[in-house]
């Protein structure tokens, strides 16, 4: 079954077509991949938080989250070579679009005082970042299998290079963003 976020994208592409004034149908802005990944320095020295961290983000994904370890050492943050510092989870196609789906109409309307995602989150490439605070927000996270709350940081990347192109992809998709000038 397609996603219903699939769908809508599928019925966009004509309008979006039109609105960006483009030539040719491959050209028209789609979203490539979603990135979501947690920085656990934190959990370094401590391997059920990070095993912890990384189900947890598993669980939000729907899809097995890796463990990343440290490239180098550092000495002013304690940091060796090979140690765990991070979780990270690639999401493409359907569970892709199924999360994005799940993101923009059940997670973020849970945020305490939500009133949209900020606008300058655009890395000059097309791409979007933005940073959600806590990862209890999703709804298949269980309040009582979590050892420590964290946030995650969620990178929405695209297939063109503008940031207004992209902007408009995400804005007809439903992606709540602030109210004002972008």
């Amino acid at each position: 079954m397609a996603a219903r976020l699939r769908e809508k994208y599928d019925n966009l592409k004509p309008e979006l077509q039109k609105e960006l004034d483009i030539k040719n149908p491959m050209q028209i802005p789609a979203i490539e991949k979603i990135v979501i990944s947690v920085g656990a320095g934190f959990a370094m020295k401590d391997n059920k938080l990070m095993q912890n961290i990384q189900q947890t983000i598993s669980t939000i994904a729907g899809q097995h989250a890796s463990i990343i370890l440290a490239k180098k050492s550092v000495a002013g943050f304690k940091v060796r070579e090979g140690m765990p510092v991070g979780v990270r989870v690639t999401l493409r196609g359907e569970r892709m679009y199924a999360f994005l789906d799940r993101l923009i109409s059940i997670a973020l309307p849970r945020v305490k005082d939500f009133r949209g995602v900020p606008r300058n989150g655009f890395d000059g490439r097309g791409n979007y970042n933005f940073g959600v605070n806590e990862q209890l927000i999703f709804p298949e996270v269980d309040y009582d299998s979590i050892m420590q709350i964290h946030g995650m940081n969620i990178t929405i990347v695209t297939t063109t290079e503008d940031d207004k192109e992209a902007f408009t992809l995400l804005q007809k998709m439903g992606m709540p963003f602030t109210k004002g000038s972008k």
